[in-house]
């Protein structure tokens, strides 16, 4: 029996050979449900759900809204004891790899490619990011900075001024660029900045 621990880093080393440049986020908050990866390439996002052997269906078809909503494509990766019947538990643009034990070690197979996602929500796809990236978006664009408005409403003005297909290179260069490290300093620089002019405005 394969369990999630087994699952993931071969996981990692079989996307990068399929794939090429790519990045691999884990354990990102989505709305209710947290994905499991969220896989970088160039022209999109890839939500990846694992269900090893020891997983149940129960909680699926609440993750399954939940990826929709977020990602461009998603994938489910599932051990043998699901793969007979994981065709009928996500929808058909939903791309389905195998997994089973060979020689000791995981192996996968890509059974479905996945199909670009008719249920994305752009919105909440760009709630993703953080505070300072969109505000790189907004300076390549050329757009105003509205430094005293909503993240929402910043959202919103980039979607009615970017081409999707812009759009969607820029969110994955921002989050290609993404430093961990770094990040907690810029939106807490940023903060601050937007704290003192509303306090000269006070």
């Amino acid at each position: 029996m394969l369990y999630d621990r087994d699952i993931r880093e071969p996981l990692f080393e079989f996307l990068e050979m399929k794939y090429g440049k790519v990045r691999i986020l884990e354990e990102k908050q989505m709305g209710m449900s947290r994905a499991d990866i969220v896989m970088v390439q160039r022209d999109g996002l890839v939500g990846i759900e694992i269900k090893s052997d020891a997983d149940t269906y129960a909680r699926l078809s609440r993750q399954v809204r939940d990826y929709n909503c977020y990602f461009d494509r998603n994938f489910v990766v599932v051990g043998t004891r699901h793969a007979m019947h994981i065709e009928e538990h996500v929808p058909d643009w939903w791309g389905i790899i195998t997994v089973e034990t060979e020689d000791g070690a995981a192996d996968f197979y890509v059974l479905r490619q996945p199909k670009e996602n008719p249920k994305l929500d752009w919105k909440k796809k760009l709630g993703l990011l953080w505070r300072p990236e969109l505000a790189d978006i907004q300076a390549r664009n050329g757009m105003p900075k509205y430094e005293r408005k909503s993240k929402s409403f910043v959202i919103d003005k980039i979607l009615a001024s970017v081409p999707e297909q812009e759009l969607k290179v820029q969110v994955s260069e921002e989050l290609f660029e993404r430093d961990y490290q770094t990040i907690g300093q810029e939106i807490e620089s940023y903060r601050q900045a937007r704290q003192k002019r509303a306090g000269h405005r006070g």
